[in-house]
Parts: structure tokens; C-alpha cells; sequence
């Protein structure tokens, strides 16, 4: 039994010069504790999405947030469709940091009822507005579509 714990001991010390004399690298997900990390205080934000861009809307267009620094979506409200004459069907609650400048949607064209699928491709919007910001669909710029990620 003393071998035992002197052997273990002796690994454990040489395990602990090994990992003082090799720098360590710690890689983790800040997603969950984003107030944490950087000392800012969460807060809660709300989106409304508009514009009558038909050409891109067409018979509607459905919009999955992606979260990114400095917000993360409530997994609730993440989803919301537009319709062809501008009206938005669904939530858009973000929790962030602070006030996002713009954000990005994984979009597809669909009809309000049409069950989730693959996406089209990246969609980049200005925020207009702080707690309650709105998004014009005109101004988002269209980025690649996922085939072309490849």
C-alpha cells in the first residue's frame, strides 16, 4: 500500500513540474458566462424586423438568429417570419452585453406556416435603436450562401 501512495505521489509531482515548465492553454465556451468574463451586466433586448424588400422576401422569409458577440438569443425567440407586406410573425429577444451594431440571421424563403429546413445562406443587419431596436430588411446585405462555404 505505501508503494502505491509513493508512486502516486511521485507521478503527481512530476505531472506538476511538467505542467510548470510547458505553458498551458485553457480553450473554453465564454457563451454561458459573458457577463463573467468581461464584468458587463447582462440585459435584455427586443427586435422587430420590417422592410418590403419583395425581391428578397418573395412569398416570405424566415429569419434564425445566430448569436454572436456581444448577444446570445433566447432559445424561444430566435425565430420569426416576414411576410411579403412587411409583417413580422414571431420574437426576437436577445440577451446581450450591450447594444448590438449589427447582427446575422440564417435565412431561406418560406410561407408563414412552412416547417423549419436548411437554410440559404448569412444575412448581416444594421440595428437601428438600443432596448428595442428594429431592423430594416432593405438595409441587411445578403452574404454567402452555406454551398458557398465549402
Amino acid at each position: 500500500m505505501k508503494y502505491f501512495f509513493v508512486l502516486f505521489l511521485a507521478l503527481f509531482s512530476v505531472a506538476g513540474f511538467a505542467a510548470t515548465a510547458t505553458p498551458r492553454v485553457s480553450i473554453f465556451s465564454t457563451t454561458v458566462d459573458w457577463a463573467g468574463v468581461t464584468g458587463i451586466p447582462l440585459k435584455q433586448f427586443t427586435g422587430t424586423v420590417k422592410g418590403q424588400d419583395k425581391s428578397f422576401v418573395k412569398q416570405g422569409l424566415v429569419l434564425y438568429y445566430l448569436d454572436s458577440f456581444p448577444c446570445y438569443g433566447e432559445a424561444d425567440s430566435v425565430r420569426v417570419w416576414l411576410s411579403p407586406n412587411g409583417k413580422m410573425v414571431g420574437h426576437l429577444r436577445l440577451v446581450c452585453l450591450y447594444n448590438p451594431e449589427t447582427i446575422s440571421f440564417a435565412w431561406r424563403n418560406a410561407g408563414e406556416d412552412a416547417s423549419d429546413a436548411v437554410t440559404s445562406g448569412i444575412l448581416k443587419c444594421p440595428v437601428n435603436g438600443e432596448r428595442n431596436f428594429t431592423i430594416d430588411i432593405s438595409n441587411c446585405e445578403r452574404g454567402k450562401n452555406w454551398s458557398e462555404f465549402e
